[in-house]
């Protein structure tokens, strides 16, 4: 994938291939932001990371109430957090032991804030928009230009 990526869907089965193609260029340890309005296509989106993995897409839920899930995914385990609910703040987040749970995994994070990109170590961001009732246009970036 070169990157920056632009994806424009009209369906969940092409936001899961962005989903996807991204996936199959992640490694243990990389750290994907995904922003965007309730409903917008976040955890579709994360479902196809799984498959890039190698992982179930159906079993991939949204973490809204349960702030994470972990999946067992052949190239590397998965983490899917949402942090809407936690406040933006370095030190509750090393509190909560996230920066170790996350070591030698995937993480696609729901609503990272600016604390959360520098304690997480975010490498990749995604923001999807919704472009009208069923279009979504799907920006996928390296969060420093040239890592990796």
């Amino acid at each position: 994938m070169i990157f920056p990526a632009i994806f424009v869907t009209s369906a969940e089965e092409e936001t899961r291939a962005a989903g996807r193609a991204l996936g199959a260029e992640l490694r243990p340890g990389d750290v994907v932001g995904l922003t965007g309005v309730l409903g917008v296509g976040k955890t579709v989106f994360v479902r196809g990371i799984a498959e890039g993995l190698g992982g179930d897409p159906d079993e991939v839920a949204s973490p809204t109430f349960a702030l994470l899930h972990e999946y067992d995914c052949p190239a590397a385990g998965l983490v899917h957090l949402d942090l809407y609910r936690l406040p933006d703040d370095e030190r509750e987040l090393r509190e909560l032991g996230l920066p170790e749970l996350l070591a030698g995994k995937v993480a696609a994070v729901e609503w990272p804030g600016r604390s959360a990109a520098r304690v997480l170590r975010i490498g990749f961001r995604v923001s999807l928009e919704a472009e009208d009732a069923s279009r979504r246009r799907i920006l996928v970036e390296r969060a420093e230009p040239g890592a990796r």
